[in-house]
């Protein structure tokens, strides 16, 4: 595979992670009002689960095709 084959094999398998993350049986896990470090535990895996997504992306935007 080329690298922008790989590249683009990659951005695949991070928004398929990125639908698996929100997918609702995940966020049924969170429906319970709990805290965790004082903060609401739904918004707080949305955030984090989102940054991460993002942050994949952009590790294999500048990886590249390497």
């Amino acid at each position: 595979m080329d690298g922008r084959g790989q590249v683009t094999a990659r951005l695949v398998a991070v928004a398929l992670l990125g639908l698996l993350l929100l997918d609702p049986p995940i966020l049924g896990i969170f429906r319970e009002p709990r805290l965790w470090g004082g903060l609401p535990a739904l918004p707080l895996y949305l955030f984090l689960a989102w940054g991460a997504v993002i942050a994949l992306v952009a590790a294999v935007l500048r990886r590249g095709g390497d």
